[in-house]
């Protein structure tokens, strides 16, 4: 019965692409048009990697709970935009974020002052996005959602390799008010040769992984190549934000 439920639920909800979307659209009639879509779902996913940054951060600091209840609102919207042949490819972007809203509110909410959690949590939809790409379901929201994760893992892993995960500890445990101090020291960690040579390295690996995924044809890839490359865009928000504190 579970089977039968879910068979009917993706075979109604899953998107139905026009060819030229889902398979080669640069050697179709329609290539123009083809083009244009995909640089929309790469801006679109940028922006949806953006606005946590911008929108959750702060909700999650003081409602952490509507931050989380919003996860479900996200979900709404992006079934019912998949139902209309017009939308599907953006109520497929929206559900792949949700994964990355809900991982963001549990985190951020109540678990933001240990870092060894953070990619565990961020990863809580890793499973289902795999497996739903294994299956060929969804594959714009779920690759943006591993395209924004593989993100978290090349920042997060910078934090451990240049050893700012002290840092960021202690952020999350002292007053807003006293954390100048705390900023400029990791300030003078990234600001190092050894700090610098790694975010060459990171950022590298970040343009190379992005770029390669705009090579291809289809959609979804440039769904994950927007969020891998505007990763790039939110650190350096970050690295701004705290030289200015």
């Amino acid at each position: 019965m579970v089977n039968n439920t879910w068979s009917s639920f993706t075979s109604s909800a899953a998107p139905e692409y026009p060819a030229e979307d889902c398979k080669d659209f640069l050697t179709t009639a329609t290539w123009k048009k083809g083009i244009s879509q995909a640089w929309w779902v790469f801006a679109a996913a940028s922006f949806l990697v953006s606005v946590p940054v911008f929108v959750q951060a702060p909700l999650v600091r003081l409602m952490p709970m509507l931050s989380l209840v919003m996860t479900a609102g996200w979900v709404w919207l992006g079934v019912t935009l998949m139902q209309r042949p017009k939308t599907q490819v953006w109520g497929d972007l929206l559900l792949g974020f949700s994964w990355s809203w809900l991982a963001g509110s549990i985190y951020w909410g109540w678990l933001r002052w240990e870092p060894t959690i953070h990619l565990p949590i961020e990863a809580i939809g890793l499973p289902f996005a795999l497996w739903c790409v294994w299956r060929g379901w969804g594959l714009v929201g779920n690759l943006f959602y591993l395209g924004s994760l593989f993100g978290t893992v090349v920042t997060d892993l910078y934090f451990y390799i240049v050893d700012l995960i002290p840092h960021w500890r202690s952020l999350m445990q002292v007053d807003p008010a006293l954390a100048t101090p705390i900023f400029q020291s990791a300030i003078a960690i990234v600001n190092s040769p050894w700090g610098i040579s790694w975010s060459f390295v990171l950022v590298a690996i970040l343009l190379v992984v992005g770029l390669s995924a705009l090579r291809s044809r289809t959609l979804h890839w440039w769904a994950f190549g927007g969020a891998v490359l505007s990763t790039i865009l939110v650190d350096s928000l970050f690295w701004l934000a705290a030289s200015m504190a």
